[in-house]
């Protein structure tokens, strides 16, 4: 099985990353078409195939991975659209707020299964959340590409109405969850410690949260509970927070997101 990634960016990028730490392709299986030849030259030196062009890229494929910025995925299509086989290969479009329905226009026949995907940057860590919303794909298709994404991170299938939502949830998400490790960790630093120091510190502090709350199945309230005891340090800087708008703020920040 050959995969080829269209568009080799941040996004792109840290997909074939994932692809090439994972046990679902060779190198020498993957292709990666960009513009760029620093990026190519840098996946070239990865044992992965390269090009600078989306059709050569595309006839070897069995699965095409289209990740470029929505602006271009017309365009992009629209020119790869001679080379493709409906009925032999899988078409993954990786782009915020393109639409389906767009996609079928663009290719009409030559559309193949297709599965809109939003991954986000830590997929090069083999850690990312990542929605697919198959459309028109048959359920090995489907089982196919899950397999591709799990062995990533983990996958959740939505439908496409809940595509923006979760990619301000979780594709957006990890900028927020980094906002907030900057912030504590300029904390740490008024409170004494070294920038290196505080960053460590916080970071393992968010792993431990996310792995106890994996482990236990407890709701986020009721971990908290565990370490807020009355007239404590916990709870004044959870109030604090608070009082400051922490929640609202969040809650803010991902609905102006899925708009």
């Amino acid at each position: 099985m050959k995969i080829s990634v269209i568009g080799a960016g941040a996004m792109g990028g840290a997909t074939v990353e994932g692809l090439i730490k994972g046990q679902q392709f060779k190198n020498e299986d993957i292709t990666v078409s960009d513009p760029s030849t620093q990026v190519t030259e840098k996946f070239a030196k990865m044992g992965v195939c390269v090009t600078t062009d989306n059709k050569l890229a595309v006839k070897s494929a069995d699965i095409i991975c289209v990740v470029v910025k929505p602006w271009l995925v017309e365009r992009v299509l629209k020119d790869i659209k001679p080379e493709l086989t409906p009925n032999k290969q899988i078409l993954i479009v990786i782009a915020a707020g393109v639409k389906s329905e767009d996609i079928k226009t663009w290719l009409g026949e030559n559309c193949p299964p297709m599965f809109l995907v939003i991954p986000n940057i830590a997929i090069a860590e083999m850690a990312s959340m990542t929605f697919i919303v198959p459309i028109g794909a048959s359920e090995e298709a489907t089982r196919k590409v899950v397999n591709i994404f799990d062995e990533m991170g983990s996958t959740l299938i939505t439908d496409e109405q809940h595509l923006a939502a979760g990619t301000t949830l979780a594709s957006c998400g990890i900028a927020y969850a980094m906002r907030y490790i900057r912030a504590a960790s300029e904390g740490g630093v008024e409170l004494g410690f070294k920038a290196d120091d505080a960053k460590a510190i916080v970071m393992q502090t968010m792993k431990g949260a996310v792995e106890l709350l994996e482990a236990s199945g407890m709701h986020p309230e009721a971990a908290i509970d565990l370490v807020t005891t009355p007239g404590g340090v916990t709870i004044k800087g959870l109030n604090e927070m608070e009082h400051a708008g922490f929640t609202s703020a969040v809650i803010r920040g991902l609905k102006a997101g899925a708009k």
